[in-house]
């Protein structure tokens, strides 16, 4: 099992685990949710990318700061091995793009351990809050180090 160290990727896990359990109040809103909406600049958004995006900012961190997954993965940032603390994209072929984003919070075998912002049991991209889900490496595109 790979879990982060001490440094830049751990307070991105930190700020993470301490929102799970965070939830919408209506559609991609309340209280919390609101808070990782304004960080980017946004309000009543799909929010996965404001949730990673907030992270990276409780550490300390500039960068990312947005609300548009797919902006999450510059070809400058990608890396095909995952790692505590990098951010997944799942594709979405009907989107023809990154539709769906969290953060690696630990790898284990084929499974990856992420914590999500707007997601849900299912593992949905329209979700209802913050969640830690396993995902298996083939349902990820790609990955990206910030």
């Amino acid at each position: 099992m790979q879990t982060a160290g001490n440094g830049r990727e751990a307070a991105v896990l930190r700020a993470a685990q301490g929102e799970i359990g965070v939830r919408e109040t209506s559609e991609n809103a309340g209280p919390r949710v609101d808070r990782y909406g304004r960080y980017v600049g946004f309000k009543k958004i799909p929010w996965c990318a404001a949730f990673c995006s907030w992270c990276f900012g409780q550490a300390g961190c500039p960068q990312p700061r947005t609300a548009w997954s797919p902006a999450l993965f510059p070809a400058g940032r990608l890396t095909k091995t995952a790692g505590p603390g990098m951010i997944f994209g799942i594709y979405f072929p009907k989107l023809k793009r990154i539709g769906h984003c969290g953060l690696v919070e630990s790898v284990r075998d084929d499974w990856i351990v992420g914590i999500e912002g707007n997601t849900n049991l299912s593992g949905s991209r329209e979700g209802d809050g913050v969640y830690r889900k396993w995902r298996h490496k083939r349902g990820i595109q790609v990955y990206a180090r910030w």
